[in-house]
């Protein structure tokens, strides 16, 4: 594939994930290469997306997730993702196990989530 039709991919991945997200409420979600070159410098495709930090890959191999995590560089504490289209359609979302452990016990403290101990 050539770098200009990857680029626009990608792209237009960033940009359907930003749909994704105002249609569940972040209506102040823009790209970084929009909103903020500063935050786009940092790793970060997309803005107005707290508490969390995404980047957007659309490839067709895998990209080294412990390699973005560790370039992403958000200037206040969020949840970083990965939010990854593979060929074929197929999407993954790839976070640090830290940051979901911590997401899945404020479920199950909020009563959002029950496990067999909070039953």
């Amino acid at each position: 594939m050539s770098g200009m039709k990857s680029r626009r991919k990608g792209h237009d991945y960033e940009r359907a994930i930003r749909k994704e997200f105002r249609n569940l409420g972040w209506k102040y979600c823009e790209t970084s290469r929009y909103a903020s070159k500063a935050i786009d410098d940092a790793k970060i495709d997309l803005v107005g997306t707290d508490p969390f930090a995404i980047q957007c890959k659309a490839t067709i191999n895998n990209p080294s997730y412990h390699k973005i995590l560790d370039q992403m560089r958000p200037n206040k504490p969020l949840y970083k993702l990965i939010y990854h289209k593979r060929q074929g359609g197929r999407e993954y979302v790839i976070m640090e196990k830290n940051d979901w452990l911590e997401i899945l016990e404020m479920l199950v403290e909020n009563n959002i989530l029950k496990n067999s101990i909070s039953n």
